[in-house]
């Protein structure tokens, strides 16, 4: 089937994804906020960029959208129907650069949490993940 959008269209749709303080990033921010924690934004320092870092607790979080970071869930698991190859390659780096990333931090000594996009709807259990992990 072919794209409904023209090229121009789907260049803008593209181009105006953002790739910081994204409205999950907000969400968690704004949770761990309400909770007492104090964080900064994504520490150009640290490997990866996390988008929250405890560096006190020697701890990091990252944000993921599902799609884009191939969660395992059913939006994660979304195969694009123009342009498959170009999104798979894309996808599959992120998650490689992920990988790298997450085994720098943890030889470096940070204690490193994944915050789904899809685990935003329950946030009294995110909320309960987010004490455990930063406690």
């Amino acid at each position: 089937m072919a794209d409904v959008l023209t090229p121009e269209q789907r260049r803008k749709n593209m181009a105006a994804i953002r790739g910081k303080n994204t409205k999950p990033e907000k969400a968690v921010r704004s949770l761990a906020h309400r909770l007492g924690y104090r964080y900064r934004l994504h520490d150009k320092k640290l490997p990866g960029k996390p988008d929250m870092v405890f560096a006190r607790r020697r701890k990091v979080i990252f944000i993921h959208g599902c799609y884009w970071h191939m969660h395992d869930c059913p939006y994660g698991q979304v195969i694009p129907k123009t342009n498959a190859e170009f999104w798979q390659t894309k996808r599959l780096g992120n998650v490689e650069r992920d990988k790298r990333s997450f085994e720098a931090l943890t030889a470096d000594g940070w204690d490193v949490l994944i915050v789904w996009e899809c685990q935003l709807k329950d946030t009294d259990v995110l909320q309960e993940r987010l004490k455990a992990f930063l406690n």
